[in-house]
């Protein structure tokens, strides 16, 4: 009940911890004296002349031998301050502290301090309640309306103090909305661990020890202090109520801060702004939260944004990450995610990362079942388009792009790269596979790039694959040209009026396959459908499937060399028979992103067990694993490659001609890239409609630019003439 209760006066600054839960021989101040670093000098009483200025100052304390200083301590400096229980005072001299425009002098005044520890040069100004909290060096707190900490504060990790009952404890519900995937957060939380822990929650000893691990990182006993790092300004900030902030943390006009951990450093500084509300959560460092957000119970990664009225709950938000004015629950969210729209929202998702939301996207909708208990997972570079609705349960597979649509039923979209289209006229489902080789290579790219220019961490905590060819998407090319091949000797037979009773898949194959090595036009009179792609009768057409399956072909290949041309590069004396050697290995098909860090799922299964045995104790034990398996994943990677060579050119072993030959082809297709980058640019800059709105070309030019000044295009031919003359460079070392 909200009742207000007389309670006797020494409960004010005294008593923290219940005695129920001080250790023998302990006093209430033992944690509290584990956080705090005392002064050189140390701390000594008040002399008897500095408690009469004090006094004159309209300051008061229950009692003036429990307030300890140092000996720069200037009384003049404090005014009209109440102080309770045991308060130490580091360096208090009158100079002035200075943070971007605001100007204000060391000192206390016009506060209220009970039991806290303040650190050399800190200003403190109206700030109403300030209780249990150890401050800083150079720190500023600049009209505060209560900033306390409670005796089982817990800074947002998900774990239960001495006493507490199981119940208190913080969930983060990821990627369901019943709670089933429910993960603990904890400070150092990547989303590596929430996608182990979420994802396999049949494996009960996972299960089990990732949440004893989690308890067991932190310390269960009471009475642990709020603290701020060095050089932090909080100003005009209304509750702050058990937050722990790091170094260098910017707060301005927040409205509630309540049970969280902000990292923050010099390097990698946080900001939290006006109208903010942030309840049960970790930050990570170099966030910024601005503008009316609203956050509860979520992760933050590090380098990431809330902006401009965000609603993010249930959720862990990726490193690289940007989310604005939009409603995002019940997801866990891998890096490089953008979304900012306040008409959008995302709920019960896991969406791989490198991703991006636009206007008026809706993406789980709960309109296909009866209870909230759907999921989507959409694979790495999912871009739903303006106005796009998707329903639950749905699946994608990477950098799959959605045209301005109401997709009516779930889907299972297993073709990358492609462009999905909900043709209302004809009602039926297009595909269009390699869409984004075909049409959008500029984007596609630039994307590599992009990510890899704006990963700003200093903490990379977070292992990230930016590439968009990598072993994940690689294999679905593959699983992706069998399907078209399966799909395209079916039209055939349907054309033909021959039956499908009875034909196997991999006779289908063949078929396909030497179907789509004939003319396009052949390809292109058939009806190719796709099937099991959407839960409805109607038909799933692929368009383009002859371009569309050698584009996937031409993607394997550069993935291939271009991977393989930097272990020649790594390995200067390296020959071909020597390559085949050391990277000969059975293709593995099996990769798992986990929160954007590639692995094969032997090593995560492995991971898992070690896990699960107890083999790895700790979640520094955990980090590590990832560390190792993500150094052996260049190796991976590089064998990978070499693998999808050998099955491209049919060959376990490939011959002098077969390096020849694909070297040779890379040339041509990184041609192709650099042209098609230039081409997809292009058509902006002729599009009519898009210089209708400049007097002249003239202005279009001074406000755009020319293509030929793109610096993206510019960098791409570069890159292509640096890549044929290594090319050229290994031709001439192996006597091509």
């Amino acid at each position: 009940m909200d009742n207000v209760l007389i309670v006797p006066s020494e409960n004010i600054g005294k008593n923290f911890i219940p005695a129920e839960y001080l250790p023998k021989g302990k006093d209430e101040y033992y944690q509290r004296n584990k956080q705090s670093i005392p002064p050189k000098s140390g701390w000594r009483n008040l002399r008897s002349d500095e408690v009469e200025r004090l006094v004159k100052n309209v300051n008061t304390a229950d009692n003036w031998d429990d307030i300890l200083v140092t000996d720069q301590f200037d009384t003049n400096q404090i005014k009209n301050t109440r102080f309770f229980g045991l308060v130490r005072i580091g360096c208090i001299r009158n100079v002035i502290l200075q943070h971007h425009d605001l100007r204000v002098p060391s000192g206390i005044t016009n506060s209220l301090i009970i039991s806290s520890d303040i650190g050399d040069d800190v200003a403190i100004h109206n700030v109403h309640y300030l209780a249990h909290y150890i401050i800083g060096d150079r720190c500023i707190l600049f009209n505060i309306q209560e900033m306390h900490t409670t005796d089982h504060a817990k800074f947002g990790n998900g774990i239960i103090k001495e006493g507490e009952q199981e119940s208190v404890r913080t969930w983060l519900d990821l990627m369901n909305e019943t709670g089933c995937r429910r993960v603990l957060p904890y400070d150092g939380m990547i989303t590596a661990d929430a996608y182990l822990w979420a994802k396999y929650i049949d494996d009960a000893a996972l299960q089990m020890n990732l949440k004893m691990i989690t308890q067991k990182s932190f310390d269960n006993r009471r009475g642990f202090y709020g603290t701020t790092g060095d050089h932090c300004v909080i100003k005009n900030s209304l509750i702050l109520k058990d937050v722990k902030i790091s170094s260098h943390c910017y707060i301005k006009g927040a409205n509630k801060l309540k049970n969280l951990t902000i990292n923050s450093s010099e390097e990698e500084p946080t900001q939290i702004g006006e109208g903010v509300e942030l309840v049960n959560g970790i930050i990570g460092y170099g966030c910024h939260i601005f503008y009316g957000c609203k956050a509860v119970k979520f992760i933050l990664g590090n380098n990431s944004n809330l902006k401009y009225g965000a609603r993010l709950i249930n959720s862990f938000l990726g490193d690289n990450s940007t989310i604005s004015c939009c409603e995002v629950l019940n997801n866990l969210i891998f890096p490089a995610h953008e979304q900012h729209h306040n008409n959008s929202f995302l709920i019960a998702t896991v969406v791989m990362g490198q991703s991006n939301m636009a206007a008026g996207a809706t993406i789980g909708s709960n309109h296909n079942s009866r209870a909230n208990d759907n999921e989507i997972q959409a694979g790495r570079g999912f871009w739903p388009g303006l106005c796009t609705s998707v329903k639950h349960s749905c699946r994608f597979a990477s950098f799959i792009l959605l045209s301005k649509a109401d997709y009516p039923a779930e889907l299972d979209i297993p073709l990358p790269f492609s462009l999905l289209n909900n043709n209302v006229s004809k009602d039926q489902l297009e595909i269009m596979p390699a869409f984004w080789w075909l049409y959008n290579m500029y984007a596609l790219a630039r994307n590599s790039w992009k990510f890899q220019n704006r990963d700003k961490r200093v903490h990379k905590d977070q292992n990230i694959e930016f590439e968009p060819f990598a072993p994940d998407t690689i294999e679905e090319i593959f699983a992706a040209r069998t399907l078209l091949e399966i799909w395209t000797a079916k039209a055939s037979l349907r054309k033909k009026g021959k039956s499908l009773k009875g034909k196997h898949e991999d006779d289908l194959a063949a078929l396909g396959r030497d179907l789509l090595a004939g003319k396009e036009e052949d390809i292109n009179s058939l009806e190719v459908l796709g099937e099991n792609m959407e839960n409805t009768r109607r038909k799933s057409l692929i368009l383009k499937p002859f371009k569309a399956y050698h584009a996937y072909g031409d993607m394997l290949q550069y993935y291939a060399m271009k991977n393989l041309l930097e272990y020649m590069k790594s390995n200067p004396k390296a020959t071909f028979p020597m390559m085949c050697k050391d990277l000969k290995c059975k293709r593995q098909k099996e990769w798992i992103n986990l929160g954007g860090q590639m692995m094969q799922k032997d090593d995560l299964d492995k991971l898992r067990s070690d896990i699960g045995s107890g083999r790895l104790k700790t979640w520094k034990d955990i980090h590590k694993r990832y560390d190792d398996l993500w150094v052996k994943y260049k190796v991976d990677k590089q064998k990978h490659s070499f693998a999808t060579l050998c099955e491209l050119y049919g060959t376990e072993n490939l011959t002098k001609a077969d390096w020849k030959s694909a070297l040779n082809k890379t040339v041509i297709i990184q041609k192709f890239v650099c042209d098609q980058v230039y081409a997809s640019r292009k058509k902006d800059f002729d599009n009519p409609f898009r210089q209708t709105t400049f007097r002249n070309k003239a202005e279009m030019k001074a406000a755009f630019g020319t293509i030929e000044e793109n610096s993206f295009i510019v960098q791409v031919r570069q890159e292509t003439e640096d890549f044929e003359l290594q090319v050229e460079e290994i031709k001439k070392r192996f006597g091509f």
